[in-house]
């Protein structure tokens, strides 16, 4: 199997799942602790495009650091990914990573498409 990365929250009871069901599976991922591994801007623009998603859907809006970070509705793809780079508490997670392809472990299920 290719590399599979997962972006890790361990307080995180969808990302605790989503790491089991991949361990489950055979699959022992790189984890990336992202509160204290943030990822670049870039990087966060590599996952919305690879995710195929709105990049609103990749902030958790209802973290305090949201309205500090100055998105809203009309947001776009670079601020979204600045606002991440600089508040990663923001990024939605788990979001697993394998080659150029990512998924959305909400529910956990849905990574199991990637392998």
């Amino acid at each position: 199997m290719k590399n599979v990365v997962i972006y890790h929250n361990p307080r995180c009871q969808k990302s605790r799942q989503t790491l089991s069901l991949l361990r489950d599976n055979g699959v022992e991922p790189e984890i990336v602790e992202y509160l204290k591994d943030p990822p670049s801007q870039k990087r966060v623009l590599e996952l919305i495009d690879m995710l195929g998603i709105e990049p609103l859907a990749l902030v958790r809006k209802k973290e305090k650091d949201f309205a500090a970070s100055g998105l809203s509705a009309k947001s776009d793809k670079r601020a979204v990914a600045k606002a991440i780079a600089s508040y990663p508490v923001l990024l939605e997670r788990p979001v697993v990573v394998v080659g150029k392809k990512a998924a959305l472990g909400r529910p956990p299920e849905q990574v199991l498409k990637l392998l």
